[in-house]
């Protein structure tokens, strides 16, 4: 089913709303395949495909949403009705936080964010991608296993104050384990929005190199530099994105920015943005509203310089702030906007090897394996590495350490930052909800002195 006809439905359904003026319907089409690979217990692919009809409609500032997989008019007269009913029971409590639907302002702009290839991908030639991962890693007597995942998703807006757009992205994920049977293991993974710029056997070839060499030890609590790689960085950012960086927290006096815009929160080689079209992000041309997006600058040499709003975190911050393109969900997420295509400027180092070079004891981190909040108003969080953390000691790096914990303020991180890679990449934690969002950070591995490590991870 092409943009237009998606555009069509959308549009029957808001012909069939009682307050049309008020109802945003949503259209999502996703084709997407998951396929999970290993030594023992070989491929699993799955696949699924999928037309979603959400219609959301405003009532006195209340907003109420309500879906269906169906696009026969009976299904469509059914789920604006039931969006407008459940909106008319919100607002017999009194008036609500939700201006109104947004306007329409500028068209979004267009992206290469949809690849042919990706969008052909189907079952066996997703089990030839995991099978050229389990050769290579079984060719050297390791044990593998995997994920491979493709998607395509289109999606067609439509509301009563004029929005009426149309959007189609690919987006490629692939990660590979690889282990010694001794329980140490080596990680690698890319993303991409064009499964072309995947190569299976590089990851696992990457994984494998990866695996530590030597008997683990274990690391005193204490401060430490550490080299953390791109991929360990990217979690830390997606994290501060939401925590930071989202105007609903802003606007509620909750955000680790309150009173700070403007001033320096991180190392002046900081440069931080949302960038939706940056060369190698999963780009996207609108939010959940129909909203177009555009750059939007964060943190310019270490200072502190705007958050993202939907349209709720917009009215309930008031003065002149508008959406920014944000907006997780129609009429917002309950957690607010938040950005989705993070870009961070790289440095000068040339390689990990560069990073680690001054550092007489310290630490390496690839992968981290959680992160949770702790003060979200002061951006303290707590996190563990995974598969793959070491001793750095006099410039190289050495044996395997056990899994440790850092309890830190993201701000103060940022702050510490020493160094940054000269080679940004696109980093992707692999969530697949339904409807599929892709999504993920573009930037280097960095060091940052003075982390604090609490102890070995639990």
């Amino acid at each position: 089913m092409s943009s237009d006809e998606l555009l069509r439905i959308a549009e029957r359904a808001l012909e069939l709303a009682t307050t049309p003026e008020q109802t945003q319907v949503t259209v999502i089409k996703e084709r997407s395949l998951l396929a999970h690979f290993s030594d023992s217990k070989g491929m699993q692919v799955e696949s699924f495909g999928a037309i979603t009809v959400e219609a959301m409609c405003v009532d006195s500032g209340h907003t109420a949403t309500a879906t269906t997989d169906s696009p026969d008019a009976k299904s469509l007269t059914s789920v604006v009705a039931a969006a407008a009913n459940a909106a008319q029971a919100l607002a017999a409590s009194g008036d609500g936080s939700y201006p109104g639907l947004p306007a329409s302002l500028q068209p979004p702009r267009s992206h290469n964010g949809w690849d042919a290839a990706t969008a052909r991908v189907d079952q066996e030639s997703a089990a030839v991608t995991g099978q050229v991962a389990l050769e290579i890693v079984g060719d050297r007597q390791l044990h593998a296993n995997g994920l491979w995942s493709t998607g395509e998703v289109t999606t067609a807006i439509v509301s009563g104050a004029g929005i009426k757009v149309t959007d189609a992205v690919t987006d490629a994920y692939l990660e590979v384990l690889a282990s010694d049977g001794r329980g140490l293991c080596g990680y690698a993974s890319a993303a991409a929005s064009a499964i072309g710029e995947i190569s299976s056997a590089a990851i696992a070839e990457e994984a494998t190199s990866r695996i530590p060499r030597g008997e683990q030890t274990t690391l005193a609590p204490g401060e430490y530099t550490v080299v953390f790689d791109a991929c360990a960085v990217g979690v830390l950012l997606d994290c501060l994105g939401r925590m930071a960086f989202g105007g609903l927290a802003f606007a509620q006096g909750t955000s680790a920015l309150c009173g700070r815009l403007g001033t320096r929160v991180a190392a002046s080689a900081i440069n931080l943005s949302d960038t939706p079209r940056f060369g190698s992000t999963l780009p996207r041309a609108f939010d959940a509203e129909g909203v177009a997006k555009a750059p939007i600058p964060l943190i310019q040499d270490g200072v502190a310089h705007r958050v993202v709003h939907d349209t709720r975190s917009a009215g309930i911050l008031g003065g002149s702030a508008r959406s920014t393109g944000h907006a997780l969900a129609a009429g917002g997420a309950r957690t607010g906007p938040a950005p989705t295509n993070l870009v961070l400027v790289g440095g000068g180092a040339a390689s990990i090897e560069e990073l680690t070079q001054p550092i007489k004891h310290g630490i390496y981190v690839t992968r981290l394996a959680s992160i949770k909040a702790v003060s979200p108003e002061q951006a303290l969080v707590t996190f563990t590495t995974r598969d793959g953390s070491f001793l750095i000691e006099d410039g190289e790096i050495t044996q395997p350490i056990r899994e440790i914990e850092f309890t830190d303020s993201l701000l103060s991180i940022l702050s510490g930052v020493q160094a940054l890679g000269s080679q940004p990449r696109l980093t992707r934690e692999p969530r697949f909800t339904r409807p599929r969002f892709a999504s993920g950070v573009v930037c280097p591995a960095i060091r940052v002195g003075g982390l604090h490590v609490t102890g070995l991870a639990q």
